[in-house]
């Protein structure tokens, strides 16, 4: 399989595609106003202590604290070999819900970001510090050894393990990366190196720096693009900007110069995203229902708790019986749904309703199908058996802020629900303040102002509206309002006295 990743470098964000054999699978948006912070190492702040949740938030620098599970700082970024009372440290170790005797609000403490913000919701941290590099995963707090699953040679994992504990110091902790396979010794021990001098020039700033502060960057676009070329063993790159190729082959002559030849630069005058039919492509991501080869389709439709995907037969009826058509659909669609997820980058519980099967096989087929489609992902995910529903259910690692809020923001006038309230709705709250307003207002004359979109609606239904109360009012267009607002002037007190009765 031909992967390829194409970069196009923009004025406001950058963008990456993933295409696995010509096909766009994984969209990555680096918004310059809207910095990623996921895998960022800073010097924070302990704001606030939480006992019944089990965590505490710190203040890193953004607009949110961040929160940090107390199980996550064991023993990271707590000096607990200063405290004397062994038996405390015992009790702690053993309860959570203790460690906010040690994290005092104020203490500046080095943490790393889990999971990035998403929403209301502020970023996770951990206190597990992780640097990575193309062979390893340096964890400067842990004296532990692990090979990734990926290498499956009993001989070949013996003899990574052989020579990294030959190189590693005694308290330093080693994951060894799929990549490192077949590689020699003298090749980790370079990055070994590497990786140690990253971890002492973040050790220098953070005793250098004022909290709360970044002391370790990965998310600048050379970084990125690094990364995703090492870890998906990518084929070729192809970019559109001279500049940050030329920061990328840089870095890479230090870590990887044999990587080089991957990056390439585009010189035609269209378009980068245009010439490989990525822009046509992206148009397609966010529609809701999206068409299957099959002629059946698929629904999405994503929420803040979960995301549901229904699919249905849509025009196809097939040319044999009902389980056939239906059987078909699923497969078509376990492929589709399988690559929107990728795509979207939809995470956390996903509920997937599949045309109902009688066949305990074709079933089978589905969802074996899906399964191999999801192996392509390189985000954690899991799939559950088939639930008494008839759904699959499954659920997938959050990490990064997904498409969706990448390339869309809530609605100002549904703040994000999909609706706005009805015009006559809208008219009905008018006169309802009317009713309660008469009384006080005999003889006044009001202005209603209101904003287009209701003002034609009133226009088209003048003739149903009362119009006996004690004082004169008019309604006046005022295109400055939202949908669902109105106003209302009194001339006899010359101000606003909407909020007087309005409830």
């Amino acid at each position: 399989m031909k992967n390829e990743m194409i970069v196009s470098v923009g004025p406001v964000e950058n963008r990456l595609a993933v295409l696995e054999d010509n096909q766009l699978v994984e969209l990555l948006v680096h918004i310059r106003d809207r910095k990623e912070i996921l895998g960022n190492i800073y010097k924070g702040i302990v704001k606030d202590n939480v006992p019944g949740m089990g965590a505490t938030f710190i203040d890193i620098g953004l607009e949110r604290t961040a929160l940090l599970h107390f199980r996550d700082a064991i023993p990271d970024i707590l000096d607990l070999e200063e405290l004397e009372d062994e038996n405390l440290m015992k009790e702690i170790k053993n309860d959570i819900y203790k460690m906010g005797e040690l994290l005092e609000v104020g203490q500046e403490v080095m943490v790393q970001v889990e999971k990035a913000p998403l929403g209301k919701k502020g970023a996770r941290l951990t206190g597990q510090i992780s640097i990575p590099g193309r062979y390893m995963v340096y964890m400067p707090y842990k004296n532990y050894m692990a090979v990734s699953r990926k290498i499956t040679s009993i001989k070949e994992r013996r003899r990574l393990k052989n020579i990294f504990y030959k190189i590693k110091d005694g308290n330093v902790g080693i994951v060894i990366r799929t990549n490192a396979e077949l590689h020699n010794e003298a090749e980790f021990r370079k990055e070994y190196s590497s990786l140690k001098k990253i971890w002492q020039d973040i050790q220098d700033k953070y005793k250098d720096y004022s909290a709360p502060v970044c002391i370790y960057d990965e998310n600048d676009l050379t970084s990125i693009i690094i990364r995703e070329l090492i870890n998906r063993n990518l084929d070729l790159i192809i970019i559109d900007s001279k500049i940050v190729r030329a920061k990328i082959i840089k870095r890479l002559k230090r870590i990887a110069p044999e990587m080089i030849k991957k990056i390439k630069l585009f010189r035609e005058e269209a378009g980068i995203f245009d010439s490989f039919g990525i822009e046509k492509e992206i148009s397609k991501i966010m529609r809701s229902r999206i068409y299957l080869d099959s002629g059946g389709f698929i629904v999405i439709q994503q929420t803040e708790a979960l995301v549901s995907i229904d699919v249905n037969t849509g025009s196809f009826v097939g040319d044999k019986n009902l389980e056939q058509t239906v059987t078909i659909t699923n497969i078509d669609a376990a492929k589709v749904i399988a690559r929107q997820i990728r795509l979207q980058d939809l995470t956390g519980m996903i509920f997937i309703d599949f045309i109902d099967m009688q066949s305990i096989e074709n079933r089978q087929k589905v969802i074996k199908t899906f399964r191999e489609e999801m192996s392509k992902d390189h985000s954690p995910n899991k799939i559950f058996s088939t639930s008494p529903l008839n759904m699959i259910e499954m659920t997938r690692k959050r990490a990064r802020s997904n498409l969706l809020s990448s390339f869309f923001e809530s609605c100002p006038y549904c703040q994000g629900v999909g609706r706005v309230f009805a015009r006559s709705s809208i008219i009905d709250s008018i006169f309802r303040w009317f009713n309660r307003a008469e009384k006080y207002h005999p003889e006044d004359e009001l202005e209603i102002h209101i904003n287009k979109w209701i003002y034609d609606y009133i226009v088209d239904n003048q003739t149903s509206l009362r119009t006996d109360y004690q004082f004169s009012w008019k309604f006046v267009l005022d295109n400055e309002l939202d949908y669902d607002q109105f106003k209302i002037h009194s001339k006899k007190s010359k101000r606003d006295i909407t909020d007087l009765y309005y409830t």
